[in-house]
């Protein structure tokens, strides 16, 4: 039997893989791809996460697509018209044609004789492997474990009679109407959860550890509606789309160079949704600045509106152990549940998971280093996306493709069949300045970045603008050959 070959193997059929895939269509159109997809359906985090309410942390405008913008009104969405925007863009573009669903990459091995990978595949379905090989690697895959997330040890947790979840597994027989729910974590999915249980249990509390910066926002972008009704919808679109971009960059700018300014501000927005009463200091003044860890947004500010109902409460202290009937915490006080939801966080998982080789060498991503945010040192024609952790992942999801097929058009036009970027000489660094668990709990795993450009990783839309589509690909750097 003759091996399946494609010039480019992309690995994951969710947002970045769909949005790669119909890069190389427009851009290297005779180029041949494949996507190859673990799960039995596309769509990656819109198709696991099931949880009640949950929605993007992102306004659609920049999260969706450069080349096919959204166009509802709710830039603000919830996860399943998430997913079906991305149905609709692989239908549209006939990405859904390419991929190959259930068979998950377990390891990858190059060789710098052939100039090619030789990918090893394992069907989800009855566990057979199988391979395929390509010219080049398009990690697509994300950055999280998507068989199960962060999940402490609490002790006691055999004592509690009720029922104790976590978001990534969401449970869809999970009746909580008129039940007591208690919801661990303050992060995105804990302040999505929250309002959304609200609506139908008896109340639910949020059980943090410390507070998160929080920021209410329409759901509707009141600027768009305007811009919608006065110019044709492609340019309205476009314009709210470099609209958030800026102002994106510029809370961002702000919140590194004048934090108190920003702490003020943030901190007087909560002032004003939940009144002179409100514990503030206690329940929503985090320890660290600004931007160190992700803003959670609260669209309409429908978090703050569900405490002013009564339906939800919010308790700052640590948990000493479960009991029969909820949790006991540290300071003596206790919560009473009948469902506990551990919205704890993630695991990441780099690269999927995959082992690579090259060359009969195992590759430890956390012996290398970033170059541009795609590709790592000493590792051949493999790119990888990673997403702005101040921004919308798409804006640099986009870059990332566009600058692989620019990458690949180069290739061909000089015949080169690899190309690699060298280890720098240069002072290295933590591969992102963020104090979020989940980056801090896998900081071995993670590759390292250099003090400075091409090995420094930008977190600037602008800047990456600049250098990826526009830059010269022969940059002295990257090291090409026959």
């Amino acid at each position: 039997m003759t091996e399946e070959a494609v010039d480019v193997l992309v690995v994951g059929a969710g947002i970045s893989g769909i949005g790669a895939a119909y890069h190389l269509q427009k851009l290297c159109p005779d180029r041949s791809y494949a996507i190859v997809e673990g799960r039995k359906d596309l769509g990656g985090t819109w198709d696991l996460f099931r949880y009640p309410g949950v929605r993007s942390d992102s306004d659609m405008h920049t999260l969706g697509y450069s080349f096919r913008p959204w166009t509802d009104p709710k830039a603000i969405a919830a996860g399943p018209t998430i997913l079906n925007y991305l149905h609709e863009t692989a239908r549209e573009y006939g990405i859904d044609r390419q991929i190959r669903f259930g068979q998950r990459v377990v390891r990858a091995d190059w060789s710098s004789t052939d100039a090619h990978w030789r990918v090893q595949l394992r069907r989800e379905e009855d566990g057979s492997t199988s391979s395929i090989r390509c010219a080049f690697l398009f990690m697509c895959s994300g950055y999280y474990d998507y068989a199960q997330g962060y999940q402490p040890e609490f002790p006691g947790v055999d004592r509690f009679g009720g029922r104790i979840v976590h978001p990534q597994q969401w449970p869809e027989d999970l009746d909580y109407a008129g039940k007591k729910v208690v919801v661990i974590g303050s992060g995105a999915t804990a302040v999505t959860l929250v309002p959304a249980m609200a609506e139908k249990a008896a109340h639910v509390t949020m059980l943090q550890r410390s507070p998160t910066w929080m920021v209410s926002r329409p759901s509707v972008d009141p600027i768009s509606t305007r811009l919608r009704r006065r110019l044709p919808l492609r340019l309205a679109l476009r314009l709210t789309r470099w609209k958030n971009v800026l102002l994106g960059m510029y809370v961002f700018r702000l919140c590194k160079r004048k934090p108190e300014r920003m702490r003020d501000l943030l901190l007087g927005g909560v002032r004003q949704a939940l009144g002179p009463e409100a514990d503030i200091a206690t329940h929503f003044t985090p320890r660290y600045n600004p931007w160190e860890q992700r803003l959670c947004l609260l669209p309409d500010g429908d978090f703050f509106e569900a405490i002013n109902k009564g339906t939800a409460s919010v308790v700052t202290d640590k948990i000493e152990s479960f009991t029969e009937t909820g949790l006991k915490l540290q300071s003596g006080a206790t919560l009473d549940a009948d469902i506990v939801v551990s919205a704890t966080g993630l695991q990441l998982a780099m690269l999927g998971k995959a082992a690579l080789y090259v060359d009969g060498e195992r590759v430890e991503p956390s012996r290398t280093v970033n170059y541009k945010g795609l590709m790592y040192s000493g590792v051949p024609n493999m790119a990888n996306t990673f997403g702005y952790t101040n921004a919308s992942w798409t804006l640099k999801a986009d870059l990332t493709a566009q600058y692989v097929c620019r990458l690949l058009n180069h290739m061909k036009k000089t015949g080169a069949r690899q190309c690699l970027a060298p280890g720098p000489d240069t002072p290295l660094l933590p591969w992102v300045d963020f104090s979020s668990g989940y980056f801090q709990r896998a900081a071995d795993q993670l590759p390292r970045q250099g003090s400075v450009k091409p090995w420094k990783l930008n977190q600037n839309y602008l800047s990456d603008l600049l250098a990826m589509r526009f830059g010269s690909v022969n940059d002295g750097v990257l090291r090409f050959s026959r």
